[in-house]
This record gives C-alpha cells, structure tokens and sequence, in this order.
C-alpha cells in the first residue's frame, strides 16, 4: 500500500522532540510562577473554564504544537469531518455523530443528502413515543402502564447512555421527570446480569430495548432472547410487541424477532457505536426515563461544543486544546496513560464511557493508509470519582509513575448538603481537595520542607514528593442535562484530534474482530461436547486443556436443558 507522509516526518514534530528535552529541565514549581504563562493557559467557553497550565509545557510548547496541527492539516480534517466526508475510509463511511445533535434547521450533507431531517424525524418520532409510554396512552399486555425500561446493547450502545443516565439521576429536573419510573441497562452475556437487571421487576410493566444496529450482534441477541422469554413465559409470545421494541436499522430480522417494525428506531452507518449516545442509542431509554425535553437540552449541550470546535481558533478551542496536549505527553512525554478525575459521584460512569471512546479510537498500530507506525498511539484511560480516587490510585499518581490527570470539577452540587457548625458545607469540603490536587502534585514536597518541620531523618525519603506532575483541570458551573451533553462532545472531539495528529483512523474499531471470530470457534466446540460428546479438537494445548477442565466441571448441564431463568 502506498505510504502517506507520517507526522513523525515533518518538521514540527522533530522541533517538538528536541524540545520536551529543554521542558524537562523545568519544574512546574517554576513554571507556575509565570503569571503570564498561567492566564494565557486559561480558556473558557459557555459557562466551561479549562485551566492547562498544570502541564509540563510553555507558551513556546504551545505555539509549536499549533504548528504541529497544521502539519497535520488538523483544520482541514475537522472540515471534511462536518461535512460528511467519507473520513472512516477502511469502512468507507461518513463520521457524523455531530448530526444527531445539530439544531433541526442545520444542513449537513452525506452523500447529497442532508440528513439532519432524517435525525429529526428520529427524535421526533421518539418524542411521541416515549410521551405515550410516559403518560400512559401505550400500555402493556394486561393494560398495565410501563413504568420500567431496560436496555439491552453492548459496548456504544450501553456505556454512554448508562453515563448520561447515572449523571442525570440527582440532577433535581431530572429526578422530577423520572418520578415513579426505573431505567435499567443489560449489557453483559453472563446470566449474573440478566438476573440483576430483571430481579424486582414484573413483566406486566416492563418495556424491553434492544439496541443493535444488525439485530445480529451476538451477546446483545443472546440476552433478547432471554428477556423475550421471561415475557413470554408471563404474558404469553403475543406480549412481545407490546413490551419490546427495537433500535436497530435490520427491520427484517426485527420483525422476524417479534417486535412490530413500527416500533423499531433508525440510526445510521455514519454513527459508530462508541458515538452513538446521541443518537436513538442513547435518546430512547433517556427519554423514556426523563421524558425528551429533558433530554433534548443534553443534545443542545452538545451541539454548542460542536460549533465551538468547528469555528473557534485553536488557542480558545477547549477540544483541539485537550488532544494536542494529549498528544504532547503520549508523544514526546512518553506518559502513556490519563486519569479521568471527575469530584461529583454522578460523573462515576463517565471514565468507562471514556475509556472506550478513546481506547477504541485511537488504539492503533498503522496510519490511516495501513502504514506501520514507528510511534505509539492512544491513551491508557482510567479514573475514578474524587475522593474516592484519593484513597486508592493517587499514591502511585503521586510517588510513583507520572500520569498527567484531568480533574473535573462542578461549581454548584445537584444535592447540596449544609451542616450547622460545619466549616465548610459537604460540597466545599469536595472541592477542597479538587483544587489542592492539583497543585499537590505539581508542586509536590522537597526534603527541606520536610527537614523544617522537623520530620525524623529516615522518614524524609518516604516522604518527599517530587512533584512535576502534569495535569489540567476543567471546572463547569453545575451539571444538569445541557452541562452533561458539554462534557461528552468536549471528550469525543479531544478524541478525534488526537488521532487527527496521529494519523490514524480514530473511527474503525478491527480490533474487536478477532476475538469475536474465536469465540465463535469455541461455541461450536462447547455445543458439540455439550450435545454428542466429541472431544476438544482443533485448539492449542493450553485452551484445549482449560476448555475439557471447564467441560468436566459443569459436566451436570444437561445437554438439551429446558428453559431456565434466573431466579434471585
């Protein structure tokens, strides 16, 4: 295949690596000291203020890696992105996850079709829809209303909508709108979750989504079938129309399934599943849950972030600003991970929807045009809600491997507590610590310090803290529905300009293949030792060893079992 240019090639990128060897001879104390450098380093936009000064860099660091963008014609990618270019060129697809939540007026052309009236029609159909089912007009078999949902994807079509969901579950409007209702997400093949999910709930009540674009995905199929059946078994196989319905785009096999195809929602081959909370993925089960206006304005959130990264010059682009300073620290750092860092437990499920958004995308070992890459792309993502973090992983954050962390803080709490002769209330005790880590760990703790406050001699090494830690933090006035939506778009579009500079294809996912390919191998195997007795052939030792282990050791399953659901 012939071979593009490599970013790693061009001169930005050279001037880049000869000088992260002069930063390295900086501390961040210093650094910090520049007043200067401090405010230029601080942007804010639509309520939204990111403070990077925390980050092993200088203005100089930062004009170079403007430069670097443009070697990597960043401006013309995110152009050709909004406007529906086939830029997913190995699946040959547009990448237009910015459609699902452009205003209804918006024109933005895929293959000489605007499809913002094909996502409107969607969200409008979901809008009557999930008001029917919320005010009672849809009932179920027995003329009960449906005041339970679960939905059942994997992947794209669970993380994000499970994020969004654990975020708006505190926020005040939101709790209002959920009043006397229960959303539940199944995810995992393993039976645990089914039973986790259908335990305390009736049948009579429950509306059932499946969500899968081919209706063919093999675990979210799987657990549709069970659901199906622990319907049918109740309300007998008629109910299944009136307790499912479907998002997917294969109305054959959705009505082959049982479910009215009527009652299925369309997303499109232009919404990669990691993307696709935005789309009838996530809208239906939120809107269901906290009826559409709701969830209209986490759209709305998002679509501002959008216009924001399509029109603002890189030095006020809060998403273009985030990716190169990633690129920064996994190029010529050589940090190969980020802690996510949220100090509100509502954002507890935003690290795992992040971790695949950016693992997915941009865990790559060739260019865009299939050439091997002499660099490393993409982040080891993880994180954790503070101040949970803070007693767990922060000790190794803090004396042990250098991470550069993004803290996320939220000005005002959904659920404010005071406590009379308290020093600070609940939230500002939270706070607290979202500030001081930061500079903790930039600044960190010398041996002098410690040798001032009279610290006992061997106990200084253990104590000292080298600080020189990189982070950046990102403070939103509150988090309701429109702040959610903020965030999400902030992240997805950091993600893409990292692989933008990479030169990668952040919006394929091959990797997921190959196991998938295997399993299919073993589930043969497993079926044909179960039903006729054959012997583990075809493997190699160790997984021919481990499976006849496995198969001696649930030798009590029958081999034709009858229906069996989980009962807790």
């Amino acid at each position: 295949m012939a071979s593009s240019a490599l970013i790693c090639d061009t001169e930005p990128w050279k001037d880049l690596k000869a000088h992260v060897e002069n930063i390295k001879k900086n501390h961040l104390r210093d650094l910090m000291d520049d007043v200067v450098r401090s405010q230029a380093m601080m942007v804010e936009y639509d309520g939204i203020l990111l403070d990077y000064s925390r980050q092993q860099a200088t203005l100089e660091t930062i004009g170079k890696l403007f430069k670097l963008a443009e070697a990597a014609n960043l401006k013309q990618k995110i152009n050709l992105m909004f406007s529906g270019e086939h830029i997913n060129s190995t699946e040959n697809r547009a990448v237009l996850h910015v459609a699902l939540r452009a205003p209804r007026d918006k024109v933005i052309q895929s293959d000489g079709k605007n499809v913002v009236s094909d996502v409107w029609s969607v969200l409008d159909k979901i809008k009557e829809f999930s008001e029917r089912v919320r005010s009672g007009s849809w009932v179920g078999a027995t003329g009960k209303a449906l005041k339970d949902v679960v939905a059942v994807g994997i992947g794209g079509s669970f993380l994000g909508p499970l994020f969004v969901h654990t975020a708006l579950q505190t926020d005040p409007e939101a709790i209002e709108s959920a009043r006397g209702r229960q959303l539940r997400f199944l995810a995992n093949v393993d039976p645990i979750d089914v039973a986790r999910n259908i335990t305390g709930l009736n049948p009579e009540t429950t509306l059932v989504v499946v969500v899968s674009k081919t209706f063919t995905t093999a675990e979210t199929m799987l657990n549709a079938r069970t659901l199906r059946e622990w319907i049918s078994a109740t309300l007998g196989p008629s109910a299944v129309a009136k307790h499912m319905v479907a998002v997917s785009t294969n109305l054959a096999l959705v009505e082959k399934f049982g479910i009215d195809p009527n009652n299925a929602f369309a997303f499109w081959d232009w919404v990669g599943g990691r993307y696709s909370v935005c789309s009838a993925v996530g809208v239906l089960p939120l809107s269901l849950q906290y009826g559409f206006s709701v969830v209209e304005k986490f759209l709305k959130g998002a679509s501002s972030i959008d216009q924001h990264f399509n029109s603002a010059p890189y030095e006020k682009n809060i998403p273009v600003l985030l990716g190169l300073l990633s690129v920064w620290n996994v190029s010529f750092h050589g940090y190969p991970a980020r802690a996510i860092l949220p100090y509100s437990q509502a954002l507890e499920k935003f690290a795992p929807h992040i971790q695949q958004v950016s693992m997915e995308s941009n865990g790559k070992g060739v260019s865009i045009d299939g050439t091997p890459l002499p660099y490393e792309t993409g982040e080891i993502d993880f994180g954790e809600p503070g101040t949970n973090g803070q007693h767990s992983f922060y000790q190794l954050i803090h004396q042990g491997r250098i991470i550069p962390c993004d803290f996320i803080g939220i000005v005002k709490s959904q659920q404010p507590v005071y406590l009379k002769g308290e020093v600070v209330s609940n939230h500002d005790e939270l706070m607290s610590n979202f500030f001081a880590q930061p500079d903790a760990l930039a600044y960190g703790k010398t041996a002098e310090q410690l040798q001032k406050e009279n610290v006992q001699q061997h106990l200084i090494p253990h104590k000292t803290f080298s600080g020189n830690r990189p982070s950046l933090s990102i403070l939103l006035p509150s988090l309701n529905a429109y702040n959610i939506g903020q965030l999400l778009a902030i992240y997805e579009h950091r993600i893409a300009v990292e692989g933008f500079i990479w030169g990668i294809n952040s919006f394929d996912q091959w990797g997921v293949e190959l196991g998938k390919s295997l399993a299919n191998q073993v589930r043969k195997q497993l079926h044909a030792s179960r039903t006729k007795g054959e012997p583990v052939e075809g493997f190699n030792f160790s997984t021919k060893m481990l499976l006849t282990k496995y198969l001696q050791a649930s030798s009590d399953v029958p081999s034709d079992p009858p229906t069996l659901l989980p009962r807790i």
